[in-house]
């Protein structure tokens, strides 16, 4: 009797393992189940009706494909960013400071709003679909020789879900008549003030919970450009380029710490010829990574240095907008995506 329990206790043990994680089990594996999703039509909102409040949460990234070939493996999905910053940052590059804020212009825009009212400060101009607000003519530290006005610019940021909020300010003798014209300086006349009500906005913003939270101007701000300032698009040639709507000298900084937040090395750059050369391996899948003791006595560094190559990285400046192509200084196999990867690697490395 004993044998025949050993002999026949395996077929039972192996029948409930297969009825519990088997394919068709109560605890089957659904590792694949992304793979079957239905792609469902977006939502339609009457035009009468509130649609901002349904921007989504969780943004899919276009991804740039270089070639037309259907893929033999579906891929497995992204797992969620973890570089994301969070919070209200004060940015700064020589004379020019803005601050960044981890919510859209149109989450921004009340809550600007909401903050000139506090200071029961009324503003004699608002364009939402530019991102514009300016005030009236106020006192500032009790100043009694000039009058004092702001404008704020919200801006969209390098990344989706991003904003940059820019204040200017500018003054005018009070033994003068007001003007009616404006004509905003490029920079602020006076860069303390600008610096304190910056300082003023940020720690507002910092200390709203509802920053996420729709409200009914945000209505007004639906019209403000969504698109990052940091996009990878594909050129005329059909090459892969990232493409930044920000200054040179700006664009440079970000490339430069972009490619230090990702241990990219740097071999050699020219600021004035717009370049740099760097030694890239490639994006490595977390499979491929060495573990913790291989780290520790230098497993995988043969293996990454044999499979780096040299890179040139170029910014070239068109009508204002900052082009960064990355080109091999080196012979790369046929199916080699590394320069693609390097552009990949760069943009999700900008703050």
């Amino acid at each position: 009797m004993l044998k025949r329990l050993l002999i026949v206790s395996p077929v039972f043990v192996l029948s409930a393992c297969n009825y519990l994680m088997g394919d068709e089990g109560m605890f089957r594996d659904r590792g694949g189940d992304y793979a079957e999703a239905p792609v469902l039509p977006q939502m339609l909102i009457p035009e009468d009706l509130d649609s901002y409040t349904l921007d989504p949460l969780y943004v899919i990234p276009e991804q740039f494909l270089t070639s037309s070939d259907a893929l033999e493996d579906i891929p497995k999905p992204k797992p969620i960013e973890t570089r994301r910053r969070e919070g209200v940052v004060i940015q700064s590059l020589a004379e020019r400071r803005w601050i960044l804020i981890d919510a859209t212009p149109g989450q921004v825009w009340p809550l600007i709003r909401d903050y000139w009212t506090s200071l029961q400060i009324v503003l004699d101009f608002e364009n939402p679909s530019n991102g514009i607000m300016e005030t009236a003519w106020v006192e500032a530290n009790n100043d009694q020789e000039k009058r004092h006005k702001y404008r704020v610019i919200i801006e969209p940021g390098l990344h989706s879900g991003y904003s940059e909020i820019y204040v200017l300010h500018m003054e005018n003798l009070r033994t003068e008549n007001i003007p009616i014209v404006l004509n905003w300086p490029e920079a602020s006349d006076s860069p303390d003030l600008e610096r304190q009500i910056m300082t003023s906005v940020s720690q507002y913003l910092a200390d709203r919970n509802d920053v996420y939270q729709a409200s009914s101007a945000s209505l007004l701000a639906g019209s403000i450009e969504a698109e990052s300032k940091a996009n990878i698009v594909e050129s005329a040639s059909g090459d892969a380029v990232l493409e930044l709507k920000i200054s040179y000298d700006r664009a440079w900084v970000q490339i430069r710490t972009a490619l230090e937040s990702a241990d990219i090395s740097i071999v050699d750059f020219d600021r004035d010829a717009s370049f740099f050369n760097v030694r890239f391996a490639g994006i490595l899948a977390e499979e491929d990574e060495p573990s913790f003791i291989g780290r520790l006595f230098g497993a995988g560094d043969d293996e990454e240095n044999s499979a780096a190559k040299d890179i040139s990285v170029r910014l070239m400046e068109t009508n204002d907008v900052i082009n960064v192509v990355t080109e091999a200084l080196e012979t790369l196999d046929e199916d080699s995506q590394l320069t693609v990867e390097l552009l990949q690697v760069i943009n999700d490395n900008l703050t």
